[in-house]
């Protein structure tokens, strides 16, 4: 059981990475002006959600969306400030903070079931 749940992790986290690469490619797009980043950003998705429904068979719904959407958008929001010189307020900061607490805290949970 232990080797599954490693497996579920790691298939999550790759699927975390292909999420975020689609993301930044979306961004480099430009609204589909820009054909690789456009093209990417199908392939990343597709991995990532490809990754996300394997990973499902090793661990449970509710904790794999959570960390998928929260970790992306924690990650996102960091290359969103240091590649593309997007501000963050202190209120973001705070709520990002939330999204984090509010992971750990479903996992933290999970592991009593």
């Amino acid at each position: 059981m232990k080797g599954e749940n490693s497996m579920g992790w790691l298939l999550l986290s790759c699927a975390i990475v292909l999420e975020l690469s689609g993301t930044v490619s979306m961004k480099l797009s430009e609204s589909f002006t820009r054909g690789v980043p456009s093209v990417l950003m199908f392939l990343f998705y597709g991995a990532s959600f490809t990754l996300l429904n394997y990973a499902l068979g090793y661990l449970g719904v509710s904790t794999v969306y959570a960390v998928w959407s929260g970790v992306g958008i924690v990650l996102i929001t960091i290359a969103g400030y240091f590649f593309f010189g997007e501000k963050l307020s202190m209120s973001s900061l705070l709520w990002i903070g939330v999204i984090i607490v509010g992971v750990i805290g479903l996992n933290i949970s999970n592991e009593g079931h």
